[in-house]
């Protein structure tokens, strides 16, 4: 019989908050985590807004020895800020650089999309390019390779089992989470650190622009950038940060006397093999129908269970086949979808961090018996004008909330799904 996973603890650096708690009350209170950034207008980016988290460098100076901070990049300190606050608030000490002791039954799948693009710009490439490869320092391999945000954690808090890195463009950091679980539910570890990481960086966001697909005509209206599900979207924009949950078996949960914050009961992971309307960019709908079925499937519910959703929905013109898609996976007719949420409408697309930080927004919403807004969509798409009543415009209480279904879809046409549900002992 395969092990019960639960979520004993969450992590947090998001563009509109860092922290749980902090994170919490910006959900509730639809707080834009969206700022202009400087330096994009003059490199000619259309689009010029961004979601890139506050503060992080004063946090991590309170937490970390001067000589690791030199040794981490962006995403290296927001991977491991959200690591400890997940590991924190599952109640697990943090082990002493000098104990020797490892905990062989802990690991962690920390996935990121593009790693580590800005330590690879602003160093390796000018300074190998100028024949000044001594003044790159020993630091820069492990800042630059993918792995090294999962590596960085694993030193930090003595992990001895599974330690790895995953990337399935925006699906990265929902896989990573089904990943974790995937190994404690067949008896390989009893507690894992899941999610994914993005560092910002001009040079990712640069690809991106030039594509087209970043929100543009935005630019002197920040918070309203983000437009998922609305008429006037013109695209995703760019974010940073990471979110993390420390999965566990329920019987270590249990044994060790830790509180549960949900419990993770089923997920899938597909691809649409880039036919039937889907390709490099876009989603198969019936591969993501699929997925989300095969998740429900694996949690051992029906269609009619499901209370709500939180989507993908990246402002782009992917939304209305994607809630049409959920339409069709859930059986249900326009007016019967259950309510949708789109966090990015709050802290823009964190890319391999997205499914993250909306894990945790997931197991917060559960949690506390809330549903946050989707701000940004006044005008709805007219392909969804059927599907009005189902779209969460106003934070409100839900109570009754039990399930909640978190699906992200990536480049490459791989898409990946969760059922997460309110714990009841």
């Amino acid at each position: 019989m395969s092990a019960r996973v639960v979520v004993t603890g969450v992590g947090v650096v998001a563009p509109n908050a860092v922290g749980s708690p902090a994170f919490e009350k910006a959900l509730r209170e639809g707080q834009s985590g969206l700022r202009r950034i400087e330096g994009l207008e003059a490199r000619g980016f259309a689009c010029q807004v961004a979601g890139v988290p506050q503060d992080v460098d004063t946090r991590a100076e309170a937490t970390f020895s001067p000589d690791l901070l030199v040794a981490m990049n962006a995403s290296h300190r927001y991977a491991a800020l959200a690591a400890l606050e997940a590991w924190s608030d599952a109640g697990l000490p943090r082990p002493e650089a000098d104990d020797d002791r490892v905990d062989w039954d802990a690991g962690a799948v920390l996935g990121t999309g593009i790693g580590g693009m800005d330590t690879i710009a602003t160093r390796v490439v000018p300074f190998t390019d100028a024949g000044r490869l001594r003044r790159l320092g020993s630091t820069a391999v492990e800042q630059s390779m993918a792995s090294g945000v999962s590596a960085r954690v694993g030193g930090l808090l003595a992990l001895g089992n599974q330690v790895t890195t995953n990337s399935s463009a925006c699906a990265t950091g929902t896989e990573a989470i089904l990943e974790g679980a995937l190994r404690i539910r067949g008896g390989h570890a009893q507690r894992m650190l899941c999610g994914g990481v993005e560092g910002e960086s001009l040079y990712s966001w640069a690809g991106f622009d030039a594509m087209r697909v970043t929100a543009r005509g935005w630019n002197d209206e920040p918070e309203r950038a983000s437009r998922p599900l609305s008429a006037t979207a013109s695209g995703f924009v760019p974010a940073a940060g990471a979110g993390v949950l420390l999965l566990e078996s329920l019987e270590s949960a249990r044994a060790r006397g830790a509180a549960i914050r949900a419990e993770l009961l089923g997920g899938a992971v597909n691809c649409g093999g880039q036919r039937g309307g889907g390709s490099m960019t876009a989603p198969n709908p019936e591969g993501v129908a699929r997925c989300i079925r095969g998740a429900l499937e694996d949690a051992g519910l029906a269609p009619g269970e499901v209370d709500a959703i939180n989507g993908h929905l990246t402002a782009t013109a992917a939304d209305p086949r994607e809630v049409r898609a959920w339409g069709a996976a859930l059986g249900r007719a326009p007016e019967s979808l259950p309510p949708l949420t789109a966090t990015k409408s709050l802290v823009g697309h964190a890319l391999g961090a997205a499914g993250g930080i909306e894990a945790v927004a997931c197991v917060l919403m559960l949690e506390r018996g809330f549903l946050h807004a989707s701000r940004n969509c006044e005008d709805l798409h007219p392909e969804l004008d059927a599907y009005a009543g189902s779209i969460v415009r106003t934070g409100r209480d839900a109570p009754g909330l039990r399930t909640l279904v978190k699906a992200s879809f990536g480049f490459g046409d791989v898409n990946a799904c969760l059922v997460f549900r309110r714990w009841n002992e």
